[in-house]
């Protein structure tokens, strides 16, 4: 037993090895197994893959076929049950032709019966009898026929009349549906011409914005051709595009009173504050003695006169401007930055020539006017400015061929004539205030005829661009050619002379005037709405007088008797002028 033991623990170490041996062989044939197992089995799938392809195809087939067949098949059950039909039906015709045959045999053999009179023969079955009537027979037919006559005369004699009723029905329907027809066609030709004009108006704006047939050119002809003093606006005001081509040409009666008499009152409000704003010029500019405001108060002044100053001033006053008239403007005409940008987008440089040199004749005029109502009175200034009318005519003359009437000859007398007693005065006597006469009367008239370029100008670009925008267009470049003016280096003589403790009162009264001028824009702009450019501008010739009589009554600035004289001829020569245009259109439609 110990013997077994030792042996047992000796061989222990090379059973052990043998085991291992043994197991790792054993997982050899295992592995082997499973792969081989493995292969198999893919390979049996890739086979069963393959016949259910195939089976699938075959199925397909089956399929397909079996549609064919069970088309084919409809077909000729369609075929054969349609002939089966067909031989139902012939064999019924057959039957019903058979049975009515007899029926009708029967039903003779019955009349015969019953007449007393036997046919001399039976009536073979499938033959129609022909009997031989009885006497009375026919005279029963007769009168059937003649009941059968009489009803078929009424029946078609109802058909008629219903023929007849339907066919004057008809015919009345026939026309009102001719006349609606020849109506509809009227009114499709005039809806097409409408649609076809609008198109072409439509196409034209679009090749050219600015067309000068656009609805306002009358409007901006004859509000420039107006000679209302609208130097001190930096613009001739002009009423908002409307539908109607030529509003300032409507006559008086035609416009409901009370609309006339508002746009009166707005007109001269707009001349009031006109004459304001050029009696606040003259207070603000320095005179010799101190001015007396409404003899309460003395006021200094804030510049002294000069071309430097009165550019200062301007500029001053465009700040205000330019800062509330895009509002401004917005709210009088909403379409206002669409014809700027246009304008801009349009690349007409001969439009933009036309704008920006009135813009520079308007700067001349507007810095001309402040020199010389800083050294002379306001209303005499302000008078002298009206020879722009007789420049207007002349070169509307030899630009454009309009000749003017006999009462623009008498006009251009008066106003001359008017003209040479305002200014002797101021000659002959030193005006209160002081200042250099001579200067103030060459500039007056001086700003009056770069005024008549500015007219002109806007004359030619007139109804390319609507008044409101062209009036924005003006100021800006106005502002742009003050503000350059004053940047580049002046000589003594022109350069500005501002002492640093007048600049509160000059940023004061820019404000003023920036004020005015916006305020009396907007006043004129509802009075050529309410009244018409015309009669506007025959309240806006009122301008030197109440000029005149503001200084008066605001500052004591007396006039000598023989330049009030000459003040009322140049107004009531230039108001005849715009009397002209208002009763002109008038004789030309009578």
């Amino acid at each position: 037993m110990a013997q077994r033991n030792v042996y047992s623990s000796k061989g222990e170490p090379e059973d052990a090895q043998s085991a291992e041996e043994v197991l790792h062989s054993v997982m050899q044939e295992l592995d082997a197994l499973h792969e081989n197992v493995k292969g198999q089995l893919n390979q049996d799938i890739t086979r069963l893959q393959t016949e259910k392809n195939h089976l699938i195809e075959d199925i397909e087939d089956l399929r397909e076929q079996y549609r064919k067949l069970q088309s084919q098949q409809m077909e000729s059950l369609s075929g054969r049950y349609i002939q089966q039909q067909q031989l139902w039906l012939k064999q019924l015709a057959q039957v019903l032709a058979h049975n009515l045959q007899d029926l009708l045999v029967q039903r003779f053999n019955e009349l015969s019966a019953n007449s007393g009179n036997s046919l001399s023969s039976p009536i073979p079955s499938g033959e129609f009898p022909i009997p031989l009537p009885p006497s009375n027979y026919d005279e029963r037919a007769s009168q059937l026929l003649a009941a059968l006559d009489e009803r078929i005369d009424r029946s078609f004699q109802m058909l008629e009349q219903d023929l007849t009723s339907y066919e004057s029905e008809l015919s009345v329907r026939l026309n009102n549906m001719k006349t609606l027809e020849l109506q509809g066609e009227e009114l499709l030709q005039n809806l097409v011409n409408r649609i076809r004009e609008e198109l072409e108006e439509e196409e034209a704006y679009l090749e050219n914005p600015f067309d000068a047939q656009d609805s306002y050119v009358e409007e901006s002809t004859n509000s420039l051709n107006s000679v209302r003093p609208q130097l001190l606006q930096a613009t001739p005001v002009e009423t908002p595009r409307e539908p109607v081509p030529q509003p300032s040409s409507v006559p008086a009666a035609t416009v409901k009173a009370p609309s006339v008499q508002t746009g009166l009152v707005l007109a001269l409000s707009s001349a009031v504050v006109l004459s304001l704003f050029n009696v606040c010029l003259r207070i603000l500019i320095k005179g010799k003695n101190p001015r007396v405001v409404f003899g309460l108060f003395e006021f200094p002044g804030v510049v002294t006169p000069g071309f430097g100053n009165s550019l200062l001033i301007l500029l001053m006053r465009l700040i205000v401007v330019m800062a509330l008239m895009p509002i401004l403007a917005t709210f009088l005409y909403p379409s206002v930055w669409k014809d700027i940008r246009r304008l801009f987008e349009s690349g007409d440089r001969a439009l933009w020539s036309k704008v920006l040199g009135s813009a520079f004749f308007l700067f001349l005029s507007q810095v001309l006017i402040y020199l010389a109502i800083g050294n002379i009175p306001a209303g005499i200034a302000i008078t002298i400015f009206f020879i722009y009318p007789i420049v207007t005519v002349l070169g509307s003359w030899i630009l454009f061929g309009s000749r003017p009437s006999k009462v623009g000859f008498f006009a251009i007398v008066g106003i001359t004539a008017g003209l040479i007693l305002v200014g002797w005065p101021s000659f002959a006597v030193q005006p209160p205030g002081g200042g250099n006469v001579g200067v103030g009367v060459t500039a007056a008239l001086a700003s009056g005829i770069t005024f008549a370029g500015y007219v002109l100008l806007t004359q030619m670009a007139a109804g390319k661009l609507h008044p409101i925008p062209f009036s924005l267009v003006n100021f800006a470049a106005i502002f742009v050619f003050s503000s350059l003016s004053l940047w580049v280096p002046l000589s003594e003589n022109f350069s500005p002379k501002i002492d640093q403790n007048v600049w509160p009162g000059l940023i004061v009264g820019g404000v003023v005037l920036g004020v005015l001028t916006l305020f009396s824009y907007l006043l004129n702009n509802f009075a050529i709405r309410f009244a018409g450019a015309a009669l506007a501008s025959v309240i806006g010739t009122l301008g030197p007088a109440m000029t005149a009589l503001f200084g008066f009554l605001i500052i004591n600035e007396k006039l000598q008797p023989v330049a009030i004289l000459g003040m009322a001829v140049v107004t009531l020569s230039v108001a005849a002028m715009s009397v002209e245009r208002i009763v002109a259109p008038q004789k030309k439609a009578g």
